[in-house]
């Protein structure tokens, strides 16, 4: 008997003919028609994923707001009831239990974490509160809906009220999907516009049903064209750019942690090497001949290693093989070249700036 659990779309992702796979404990799908239609749908027009294996933290309490910034990477008091912050859970040397999104709300603190670090943030989170904080874990309780792409709000206005298109990135908002109450907040991890759509469990599969039965339906995608997606924008992925072996300096996350004030586990250290560089970066890597370059892949130049490939992929949108590698500084810059032994076979690559794909704001199709 399997020990995988399921969210409560596994019957909707089945019927819509997903191929299911094992993803940090969960059966998720993985794609339905195929990773690059998928992607290419969410960079075109919309896609749909579910994304309710994600975990859920309440953070609630008069001191909440004190509390996670002296816990968390960013600095918390920029943001408001109806906000949402990107920022990262350190241990006590600055290597990183997780990255993940703050949101203030109007009685209490959500922090959306990666699925398979939601014991080990709860249990850090936990042992940080003082007394007079109460830290919840809702991931059980808690569905969640992605709606990526640029006619995102073209699927959701028939079935949403108030319509949420105020909302600007980073904010979120209480409304209803599908006539169930819901928390909706313009974020996501596609680069593309849309929003993520926060519920009881229970109901998710009535918000995924009306979606799509919309006239502008999305496509239904998986977390293989989640992965694309998010690599393409260089956006980083726990367990293969982010760990607890490095502080995020050397990851290019600086912005997301207030060096200024500090006052969290691990800040003098980063601080240092904010000041002072760090032995290698994570950088944009493009090849320039055929191949496909994969997380453990050597970075070479002249022959000697000089970094890894931490993800890499076919780009969907580009057609050639990119990723993201930890490389020594003096390599960094943008425009060097570089090999990638890829399966014994050394492929010509260069640096490139990221994000790989245009992230200017695109025009969104609301009519």
């Amino acid at each position: 008997m399997s020990d995988l659990r399921r969210t409560t779309l596994y019957d909707a992702h089945v019927a819509a003919g997903a191929k299911i796979v094992d993803f940090a404990g969960w059966e998720m799908p993985v794609e339905y028609l195929g990773v690059r239609a998928e992607h290419l749908a969410v960079r075109e027009r919309c896609g749909l994923f579910d994304v309710s294996h994600m975990g859920q933290i309440e953070v609630v309490g008069a001191g909440a707001r004190d509390f996670l910034q002296a816990t968390l990477t960013n600095d918390i008091t920029r943001i408001g009831p109806g906000q949402a912050q990107y920022t990262l859970l350190p241990d006590d040397d600055g290597g990183v239990i997780d990255d993940l999104l703050a949101y203030a709300l109007l009685d209490r603190f959500l922090l959306v974490v990666n699925a398979s670090n939601i014991d080990a943030c709860f249990a850090r989170i936990v042992g940080q509160a003082p007394d007079g904080i109460e830290v919840i874990n809702r991931s059980p309780d808690v569905g969640m809906l992605a709606l990526q792409g640029p006619a995102w709000a073209k699927a959701l206005t028939p079935v949403a009220s108030p319509e949420p298109f105020s909302l600007a990135y980073m904010e979120a908002t209480e409304a209803h999907v599908a006539g169930v109450p819901c928390l909706v907040a313009r974020t996501g991890y596609t680069g593309e516009p849309g929003v993520e759509i926060m519920c009881d469990a229970d109901a998710a599969p009535a918000i995924w049903d009306a979606l799509m039965g919309t006239p502008d339906r999305p496509d239904p995608a998986g977390l293989g064209a989640r992965d694309t997606l998010r690599l393409e924008m260089g956006y980083p992925l726990y367990g293969n750019e982010l760990s607890r072996d490095r502080t995020p300096i050397p990851a290019g996350l600086k912005w997301a942690c207030d060096l200024k004030h500090g006052g969290f586990p691990g800040a003098e250290r980063m601080q240092r090497e904010a000041a002072q560089g760090t032995p290698e970066r994570l950088v944009g890597i493009m090849l320039t001949e055929r191949g496909i370059p994969r997380g453990g892949c050597p970075v070479l130049v002249d022959g000697a290693q000089v970094g890894t490939v931490t993800s890499g992929t076919l780009s969907p949108s580009l057609g050639v093989g990119a990723g993201l590698a930890y490389v020594s500084s003096e390599h960094a810059e943008r425009g060097t070249r570089l090999m990638v032994d890829v399966r014994g076979k050394p492929k010509t690559a260069e640096v490139v700036a990221l994000p790989m794909v245009d992230s200017s704001p695109r025009k969104e199709h609301h009519s």
